[in-house]
């Protein structure tokens, strides 16, 4: 199962192919940290079989979950705003819920996301819940479950399986839901929920994965997803666009109603802008200084030091 954007470029066939190719996180992300000067790069999620549970029944007679790697807004902890450069302050590290009745400040200062092509303005981007509210009342979806949930993004891929995606399975299943929507925002949140979906997926639920990221969840092996190649944080459409949010949602859904089996990827025929040069910067040594990146490592280096101090209460 798959579909493709119709691309329109310029230049030789071979910039064509480059231009048009979804941005390689994996090699990036590696190249990136070796450019800093960390050595051991880090192994990312994979597996040969994926589970796949299939949707018991109509969409329009299903309770839909969501779950994202958003972090609720925190008064005190620094910029979390538009533009906010990576805030460890921020991060969560423990599963959350919340009440889908209601409005939430969700924002993604503590992650990896592309901060330099994308405002950060509109959280309808990364956290559908408003428009899944609207697809219930529509009876696009039965039901919206009453909570959702919150994944922590963590790079120790056994703590997210040991721990977060046990107690995510669990809740989703105290919530009765047939159904659950992953929406994915840096690199590492793009493994922890394709980790998150297959928990799922091997309890019985349905799930399909929101991703800007292509390489990351088809190498852990995700059952389904849609793929938009848009800058990192836009997993559920372009901002201040609701067209733009309302298809990449409905496309979501149709690839939960209608994926033959495991590992299928649909492409959103969605173009983030007539130009292709957003993918060249994200994490990209190439474009960087020496000095900026002595600058990027100490930047690195607090960052890091600030999430072990909360993580251990220090």
């Amino acid at each position: 199962m798959t579909g493709t954007a119709t691309e329109v470029s310029t230049g030789s066939p071979s910039a064509q192919r480059a231009d048009t190719r979804p941005t390689a996180y994996m090699d990036r992300t590696r190249a990136w940290y070796l450019a800093l000067g960390y050595g051991n790069p880090y192994q990312w999620a994979h597996y040969e079989d994926v589970p796949f549970a299939n949707l018991r029944k109509p969409l329009a007679a299903c309770t839909v979950g969501l779950v994202t790697t958003a972090a609720p807004f925190q008064p005190g902890k620094g910029d979390q705003g538009p533009g906010a450069p990576y805030n460890a302050e921020a991060k969560f590290y423990t599963v959350y819920s919340g009440d889908t009745a209601l409005d939430h400040d969700l924002r993604i200062a503590h992650v990896g996301i592309d901060r330099k092509h994308t405002s950060m303005t509109d959280s309808n981007s990364w956290f559908p819940l408003p428009l899944l509210r609207t697809f219930a009342r529509e009876g696009r979806i039965g039901r919206l479950a009453a909570r959702f949930h919150g994944a922590p993004t963590n790079r120790s891929q056994q703590h997210t399986i040991d721990v977060d995606c046990p107690e995510i399975v669990a809740r989703c299943l105290a919530d009765g839901v047939d159904a659950v929507v992953l929406v994915a925002n840096c690199p590492v949140c793009h493994q922890t929920l394709s980790l998150a979906a297959r928990a799922l997926e091997a309890a019985g639920i349905a799930t399909v994965l929101m991703a800007c990221a292509k390489d990351i969840p088809e190498h852990c092996g995700v059952p389904r997803m849609l793929f938009s190649d848009f800058p990192l944080g836009n997993a559920a459409g372009k901002p201040h666009d609701p067209d733009s949010q309302r298809e990449t949602l409905e496309l979501a859904l149709r690839v939960l109603e209608a994926a033959p089996c495991a590992r299928s990827t649909v492409q959103s025929p969605q173009r983030w802008s007539d130009s292709h040069d957003w993918k060249l910067d994200y994490s990209n040594p190439d474009r960087l200084s020496p000095e900026e990146l002595a600058r990027r490592r100490e930047e690195f280096d607090r960052g890091k030091a600030q999430a072990q101090a909360l993580r251990t209460g220090a």
